[in-house]
């Protein structure tokens, strides 16, 4: 399996010690968010985890204990944008923090481990996009032979995240000043070698050199395993996400990050109670087993294919 630590929290930022606590263990709990009382059981054990995919904003808290990793594949979406602490509340100074640290993770595990995360865009009155292609350019820059490829998304508009898009005065783009945006972003990026795609967009934007991304990707799990794998699309993912099947261990309602942007979390409040229940020894991340709870052991197995076919010679 591909494991996804997680698309729902950042893990190695705030969770590391729980993380690495559980690999020691061998397996966690992962409480189904539509069924608060169905809690599956995740065997950890490298030979059934083929490639796990880190989703975060800051990974320094990692760093310390990455050779416990040795045994398993993985890479990180690393996001690193031109936002200030008025929309991503809790991230580290940009250019004296966080593009540092990128560039210390790329130099441990290889530049083609990380990938660079410009996600997602939004523009307003402030963020214009004269501000992001500026800040597009200085990121490029600092990150020219630390990743092979940035990322790029444009802000979507979720119930749990409209009232914060509005606050902010966001505003969409006609779709001829969208597609010159991006082509200047991919000039930026070029400049830096560094290649730029598209994640879970709609729009084609082929023509200005951007390709759609799989944030969870076939390919990319297959060059760092060097194993053909056997997997399907993602169906639990937008109909715009080409992401294949992955096991999900993050939880809602825990990320400490403070993204205006964010569909993660329900409330400031939520995160803040979860956060107490935090325990690093447990198996469920910011929980607790109860009575009614049922815990279920999810057949999981690797990907990989048994043995190379005719057309792989």
């Amino acid at each position: 399996m591909i494991l996804s630590a997680s698309r729902r929290t950042d893990i190695p930022n705030y969770y590391s010690e729980w993380f690495y606590n559980r690999i020691k263990k061998g397996y966690l709990y992962v409480r189904n968010p539509m069924n608060a009382h169905q809690i599956s059981k995740i065997i950890l054990s490298p030979e059934v985890v083929d490639c796990i995919v880190f989703w975060t904003k800051n990974p320094e808290p990692m760093f310390a204990r990455l050779d416990e990793l040795d045994a398993y594949k993985y890479y990180f979406q690393f996001t690193l944008t031109g936002f200030g602490n008025d929309i991503e509340c809790n991230v580290p100074h940009k250019k004296e923090k966080m593009i540092p640290i990128f560039q210390k993770l790329a130099d441990k595990i290889g530049r083609e481990k990380v990938i660079w995360r410009y996600d997602p865009i939004i523009f307003s009155d402030k963020y214009t996009p004269e501000y992001h292609l500026k800040a597009f350019k200085q990121i490029a820059k600092e990150l020219n032979g630390y990743t092979s490829i940035c990322v790029i998304s444009f802000v979507d508009i979720y119930a749990k995240n409209k009232k914060n898009m509005n606050a902010m005065n966001a505003c969409s783009l006609p779709e001829k000043e969208l597609a010159a945006f991006a082509a200047q972003i991919v000039l930026a990026a070029r400049d830096n070698d560094i290649k730029v795609a598209s994640c879970a967009e709609a729009i084609d934007l082929s023509a200005c050199g951007i390709e759609h991304n799989c944030c969870i990707d076939k390919e990319l799990v297959e060059q760092i395993t060097g194993c053909k794998i056997q997997v399907d699309k993602d169906k639990n993912q937008r109909k715009e996400c080409g992401c294949v099947e992955s096991v999900e261990i993050g939880t809602y309602n825990t990320c400490k990050n403070g993204c205006v942007y964010c569909y993660a979390n329900y409330s400031h409040e939520s995160v803040l109670q979860n956060g107490k229940l935090y325990d690093v020894n447990s198996p469920l991340l910011c929980g607790t087993i109860g009575e009614d709870d049922k815990i279920t052991q999810r057949s999981v197995k690797s990907l990989k294919e048994p043995q190379l076919t005719l057309w792989d010679n």
